[in-house]
This record gives C-alpha cells, structure tokens and sequence, in this order.
C-alpha cells in the first residue's frame, strides 16, 4: 500500500492538496517546503517540475517556472531534493507534477525507477494524451506501484470519465473550470452544476478540485463536492510575500480558512 492508500484510506473528506514548483522561490527550497507541508497538517504535495511552456498554468505558476528555471532547477535535481526530503517528511503523499517533454527527456522507464526509489507516490501529467497512457505509461504504473493521476474538466465526456476511472488509479483531478490555473472568488453556477454531474456517475475513485481555490468560500465548495482540494497558484502568492516557508504556509492557511 503506498502513502496515497493509506491516506485515503485514513481520510475519505476535507482533504488538503498543495501544489508548489520546485526551485521557487529558491533552488533549495524543496525539502524545506515538503517538511514544512508535512509539518503543518497538509495531506498532499504536488511536487511541481518547472518547464517553459507549462499550457495548464496561469500567470502566477508560469512566473514561478520561469523563476525555477533560472535558479538552475531541473527534473534531475528536484528528485535528488525529494529524497534528501524523504529523510523527514516520510509519510505525506507526493504526486509529481510536470510535462510530457521534461519526462521523455529523462527517459520515461528510467523516471517512473527513480520517482519510486525517491519516495514519489504518483504522478500527474497534465498534457498526456489517455490513448498514450494505455499504451505506454499504464503497464510502467502498475509495475512501480505509481498510479498516473488524470484530470477532468466540465468538456469531458461521461464515457472518458468512466474509462479514466477504469483505467488509473490514485484519485481523478477535478479541474474546476475550462481555464488555466489561478484564484477565484467563488464558483459559478455551471461550475456547482458540474460537480453535481461528476458525483452522479458514482465513480469508483476519490475526487479532488483544483483551479480557483483560493479563500473559504471556494475551499468549502470543493470539499462539498468531492474529497477535498488542490491549492497551488494561491500557496505560490504566499512563498512569494513571506519571508520563510512556515510563515508562507501560515498565511495559506489563514487565506483559505483552516
């Protein structure tokens, strides 16, 4: 059982999900993030790879990427920093977060070998085609015991939901809307109504929101509507206008309201 079954299995509600790109603000800043996280109740990380063309992320993530990019962070380096962070954070789940061209050139096999040496729990691709899942990254999944995390809008289709929870295992990313990353005051009704949607087809795995997380309103919502929440453009604002980490994290917590 990895860190994601037993936290699931702990923990069915109100669950909380951070997001961060490695290298930002610092390019040692990882492990003390990870630890921090842990440290302060977080449930979930999502270790974040940074690229130079991150089509998912609003302007607060790709700025951070950028940032990332140019303290010299890097897929290799960041899982070296994720194992030095094993050595105390060591029992809240990682998904690496990152793109398709980052992993291919590190070698898809050689990635998923080191994520499980390092202590990653599952991973999160967010333009990997499915149709490329089953054929090249499934098989790798169920070898290393690192589920592949997909995401879902409100244009996907039933059937697609319902091959994706056939197919992947770990939780189903909820993207809360058809739009990059960012922060919203509240949900809209055609959001509410797809979160509805969603908990009517009975899906066999738990849900998480993500995109637009930003205060209670919203962190309330998505905790109504499925598992828990992803917060990542939010905590990012935080590193950026703190000092230290824990202050960072405090002022996240307040923000949202925990």
């Amino acid at each position: 059982m990895n860190r994601l079954e037993s936290l699931f299995g702990k923990k069915q509600n109100n669950l909380l999900s951070v997001y961060f790109t490695a290298g930002y603000p610092q390019k040692e800043d990882t492990a003390t993030i990870i630890e921090t996280l842990q440290t302060k109740g977080i449930d979930m990380i999502e270790v974040g790879v940074p690229f130079s063309d991150p089509m998912a992320d609003g302007v607060v993530i790709q700025q951070s990427s950028t940032v990332a990019l140019r303290n010299g962070m890097n897929l290799h380096l960041l899982l070296d920093q994720v194992a030095e962070a094993r050595k105390k954070a060591n029992e809240i789940p990682l998904v690496l977060m990152g793109y398709v061209n980052p992993m291919m050139q590190f070698g898809i096999e050689k990635l998923f070998a080191r994520c499980k040496e390092v202590g990653i729990d599952a991973i999160l691709v967010p333009d990997l085609p499915f149709a490329d899942y089953m054929r090249d990254f499934k098989g790798l999944c169920k070898e290393y015991d690192l589920p592949m995390i997909m995401m879902i809008t409100p244009e996907t289709s039933d059937e697609r939901i319902h091959l994706i929870d056939d197919n992947c295992d770990g939780f189903i990313y909820m993207v809360s809307s058809a739009s990059t990353t960012g922060t919203r005051e509240s949900f809209g009704d055609e959001q509410v109504a797809y979160f509805h949607r969603i908990n009517a087809l009975q899906l066999k795995h738990h849900r998480l929101i993500g995109f637009g997380i930003s205060n209670p309103a919203t962190m309330k919502d998505a905790c109504t509507y499925s598992s828990g929440a992803i917060i990542g453009s939010l905590f990012i604002k935080c590193l950026g206008r703190n000092g230290d980490v824990p202050s960072a994290v405090d002022d996240l917590l307040k923000t949202i309201g925990k």
